[in-house]
């Protein structure tokens, strides 16, 4: 009997150890979701134990090659004029920000887990982006330039400044011959991570994940999908519940990528903000307004929340508590108020107006 408590503390001590193994590394370079150490004394010399899961940050699923998990955030400023489709590589980005601008809109695609070569086409910042896009810890900021005031203000920012300016030469920039211009301008992330500086460091997690053992809210609503009006389009976002994510149609259509494969992410957020009454328009992303967060085939209505620029965005459910995302690719709508209207479960999209 004292031999068998012997061993069986020897066991529990070599799990805590293992425990605070896992939990105590400080390398900024790994997001890993820990899964309690667990250990059964099959006899006096056996003992099981699971391995801490690694995960991409911006996705919150098993990273399959923690080689990039160091690198930086790389943010690619993609045009969403009528004539810039279909785009390249909006499909591999992990974050995907829908801004208002001219009477348009543009997409912020965030890359990290994942690149695309060649991607785009790729066209001007706004000021919107320096506030949007700081909590992504100083990400590589590829556009094709902007105003005087605009580039001055992004150059002065954390934002890494990779512009067909600067990195033409090394950033694997190049016009297609096929796209009519200003709509033609392509470059290639494998490059420009190679321009990244010194010292450059990982995106923190945006968003809190489920797993395995987290439930969908009370709170939370059946739904077939969502119609939005941002500025000169009409998005619907679809659930489809064979690949279990939601698929995007612009003013009724499909929205395809290159390769004819419809832009799908397993989250939609919504997120309502005031609008500069200016030409060009600019959220505002601080402070605190309406969320929606479709997920899992779900509508979950809340709010976010966020208090600087260097923080990313809290999502909280009518109860106050974290509204927890699918682990996967996220689609964010910076949307206007009062702007969505969702898509009851079995109700013809057809039959429900854009607001």
């Amino acid at each position: 009997m004292s031999h068998l408590r012997s061993t069986r503390l020897k066991v529990v001590m070599a799990s805590i150890v293992a425990l605070l193994g896992a939990c105590s590394s400080s390398s900024p370079s790994v997001s890993t979701e820990t899964v309690p150490v667990e250990t059964t004394v099959v006899d006096a010399s056996t003992t099981t134990t699971t391995v801490p899961i690694i995960v991409n940050p911006l996705t919150g699923e098993p990273a399959l090659d923690t080689s990039i998990l160091s690198r930086p955030a790389m943010v690619v400023k993609i045009d969403n004029h009528p004539k810039a489709q279909p785009q390249i590589g909006i499909n591999q980005a992990d974050i995907i920000f829908e801004e208002n601008v001219e009477k348009l809109t543009r997409f912020a695609a965030v890359f990290h887990s994942q690149g695309s070569d060649p991607v785009g086409p790729i066209r001007s910042g706004r000021f919107q982006d320096i506030n949007l896009l700081g909590s992504l810890n100083k990400p590589l900021f590829v556009w094709s330039g902007g105003n005087p005031q605009v580039s001055a203000a992004i150059r002065k920012s954390d934002l890494v400044d990779l512009s067909y300016t600067v990195a033409n030469k090394d950033g694997g920039f190049q016009r297609d011959s096929s796209r009519p211009a200003p709509h033609d301008l392509f470059a290639e992330t494998s490059k420009l991570w190679t321009l990244a500086p010194d010292g450059s460091g990982p995106p923190p997690e945006q968003f809190v994940y489920r797993t395995v053992s987290d439930a969908v809210p009370s709170s939370a609503k059946l739904v077939d999908g969502v119609k939005l009006s941002m500025d000169g389009v009409k998005v619907r976002w679809d659930w489809n519940s064979s690949d279990a994510a939601f698929v995007r149609f612009e003013n009724d259509k499909p929205h395809n990528d290159a390769d004819g494969v419809q832009l799908n992410v397993r989250n939609v957020i919504i997120l309502e903000v005031e609008y500069s009454n200016a030409y060009s328009p600019v959220s505002k992303t601080l402070g605190s307004g309406k969320a929606t967060v479709f997920t899992d085939g779900t509508a979950i209505t809340g709010t976010w929340e966020r208090s600087n620029r260097l923080v990313p965005f809290t999502l909280k459910d009518s109860s106050g508590a974290v509204i927890k995302l699918t682990p996967g690719r996220t689609f964010v709508e910076v949307a206007r108020a009062d702007k969505s209207a969702l898509i009851d479960v079995g109700v013809d999209p057809g039959d429900v107006k854009y607001p």
